[in-house]
């Protein structure tokens, strides 16, 4: 069921945010995400896009189709309208259920993890069991964002949890894997960025060429597996994940 408690406001001309909370909260997001699968399954005339976020929807519209098709009141007042009637249906009924356990291989050596003197300096816990306690959990996909095949994971253990560097760093490399507060993430390409890096991992999540560009998905599930350098060094993209 949808969250009774959400505000709903204008973000452009052309765009709606509906904001159920400010909470990293897996049955929040799955509720998200399932009203995001309601709209895209029964879009309304004009519908242009939705954007899921950890417990916000922003739906996106094209404001010349909505008014040739409601022409007797502004568009805004429209959608407002047509998503309060969304609100009133059961959403889940249209979850797809085909998230994907990923398992992802890491090389945490220290000539990938460039800041593992700062978690160890944040969290005191040494490198070795950062390590098995970051591949230890199973890691939620809620949503994705920043770059292009970006996945803001949560679930990480808050006894690694560590703050984003105080000065971004002007490239960080893709495949990089970071920690930033109890979230972990993965620069699918070449980036700036602050969150403290621990490892790389050989697998794309970003690509361009191929017909699924994009690896993960939000509501996706990600588990990290420790590999060596040598095995970073020859792994066979065409295996991938």
């Amino acid at each position: 069921m949808i969250p009774t408690n959400f505000q709903i406001s204008p973000l452009s001309e052309s765009a709606i945010v509906l904001g159920f909370g400010n909470a990293i909260d897996q049955t929040l997001n799955t509720q998200v995400l399932a009203l995001a699968e309601a709209i895209q399954a029964n879009p309304f005339p004009g519908f242009t896009e939705v954007l899921p976020a950890y417990s916000s929807l922003t739906v996106f519209y094209d404001i010349f189709a909505v008014r040739k098709a409601f022409p007797h009141a502004p568009a805004s007042h429209t959608v407002r309208k047509i998503l309060l009637d969304y609100m009133t249906t059961d959403p889940s009924a249209f979850h797809s259920g085909k998230d994907m356990l990923v398992k992802i291989p890491v090389c945490y050596s220290e000539v990938f993890g460039w800041d593992w003197k700062e978690v160890y300096e944040h969290t005191g816990i040494a490198r070795e069991e950062v390590i098995a306690i970051h591949t230890a959990n199973v890691y939620r996909v809620y949503m994705m964002g920043f770059l292009p095949g970006f996945p803001y994971l949560g679930g990480m253990d808050s006894r690694i949890a560590t703050p984003r560097k105080s000065q971004p760093r002007l490239k960080v490399e893709a495949g990089s894997v970071g920690i930033a507060g109890e979230q972990t993430g993965v620069y699918p390409l070449d980036s700036p960025g602050g969150w403290q890096i621990i490892g790389k991992t050989p697998v794309k999540l970003f690509d361009s060429t191929t017909n699924k560009p994009v690896l993960l998905k939000a509501g996706d599930q990600v588990q990290f597996y420790e590999i060596d350098e040598d095995t970073f060094y020859t792994w066979n993209s065409a295996k991938e994940v």
